[in-house]
């Protein structure tokens, strides 16, 4: 998997800022990635978002949906939880 340090930056139509965390595995076809986004400059300024994307095998960011094989799930876990923030955003989208 190429290497994506973080904080990283990026930009979107509506604002831009830094890839605080992210918790990405290699999937054998593309690589899962849950990011944690602060965005310092736009609409969005001062926001956090999670942004679910893949990468394919040459390290670009794939213009299609993320699909997660459940046999993914365990590795991309191990790596949310390296993610404090990131993981504390996720627990407020699944927690009643």
């Amino acid at each position: 998997m190429p290497d994506r340090r973080v904080p990283r930056a990026f930009t979107l139509p509506w604002g831009s800022g830094l890839v605080l965390e992210e918790a990405a595995i290699e999937g054998g076809l593309h690589a899962p990635s849950i990011q944690l986004l602060h965005y310092e400059l736009g609409e969005r300024k001062a926001q956090s978002a999670v942004r679910f994307v893949a990468y394919d095998v040459d390290g670009h960011l794939e213009q299609r949906p993320l699909i997660i094989n459940e046999r993914e799930l365990s590795r991309l876990r191990a790596e949310v939880n390296r993610s404090p923030r990131l993981k504390a955003l996720l627990k407020r989208l699944v927690e009643d």
